[in-house]
């Protein structure tokens, strides 16, 4: 992987240092250690209300932290996708003209970022007539005018099709390889965030288990989140009960490094009926 650094040593770009958020009486995390380097994937996976957002946020500097400190490496670019945007669908305007806004760029960056974001041949289409898939790669687009350093993913395939999810994250691999940034991505999708990633950081208001794919979903603090009464956990198990006669189908997906461990793990999981959700 080309965007790898391979210095002998882990330059962070940012860090989290015993970091806790309160709201009033509330605590949203708890003495949470963590750092992103330069040129990895890591992925931020945990229940509803387990304080994904609110670690975002104060990575970015978006928000606070009540205790605890944030260390960024000075000139730090982000770019961001969010979970949603709302655009006006009467509104006529094309793809360059919404990345346009707010800052002028030269054709030339416009076209750069649409070509790493996979969708070269959209400077010309209106917003309006974008499908899900198409929208949300503009929205990468946006994100990498400014050749960030680290790229952050907010639940950024929501609504998307399996399919459609898995493509967009082989994108961000490849933007992750072209431009050596790092990527932080928060997800439920579960199977196919955890084939793409380097590291996952598994939260529940603080962190639970951290590590690889494979040391993560082996651990029992995070098979005791995902066990059972998850949805995508669950509709992962169907979806993979479903396809794992067709191994055409799961080469065809780019997705046989994952698709045998993650029926397998779930399939173990799902025959778990006592596992409760720590709150």
């Amino acid at each position: 992987m080309s965007g790898l650094p391979r210095t002998g040593r882990a330059v962070s770009l940012v860090a989290l240092h015993a970091v806790s958020v309160r709201f009033g009486r509330t605590s949203v995390i708890e003495g949470v250690d963590m750092a992103i380097e330069r040129g990895e994937i890591v992925t931020i996976v945990g229940p509803n209300g387990s304080g994904k957002s609110t670690l975002l946020r104060t990575l970015i500097g978006a928000q606070q932290p009540s205790r605890g400190h944030v260390s960024r490496e000075s000139g730090l670019q982000i770019g961001y996708v969010p979970q949603r945007l709302q655009v006006d669908r009467t509104l006529p305007i094309t793809v360059a003209r919404f990345l346009a806004l707010p800052r002028r760029h030269s054709r030339e960056v416009l076209a750069g970022a649409l070509q790493r974001a996979g969708v070269p041949s959209l400077a010309q289409r209106q917003m309006s007539a974008l499908s899900g898939g198409q929208f949300q790669r503009v929205l990468l687009a946006r994100a990498l005018l400014a050749s960030p350093d680290l790229l952050v993913l907010d639940e950024a395939t929501q609504g998307l099709d399996q399919p459609g999810s898995a493509a967009f994250y082989r994108q961000i691999e490849t933007v992750r390889d072209e431009l050596g940034c790092a990527v932080l991505m928060v997800s439920h999708e579960l199977h196919v965030v955890m084939s793409a990633s380097d590291r996952v950081i598994c939260l529940n208001g603080h962190v639970c288990c951290e590590g690889s794919p494979q040391t993560v979903s082996s651990a029992p603090a995070y098979r005791a989140l995902f066990g059972t009464g998850t949805g995508g956990a669950l509709a992962l198990y169907r979806h993979e009960h479903d396809h794992e006669h067709d191994p055409a189908h799961a080469h065809a997906n780019g997705s046989t490094h994952g698709h045998g461990h993650d029926h397998d793990h779930h399939r173990h999981d799902t025959a778990r009926p006592d596992a409760e959700s720590p709150r």
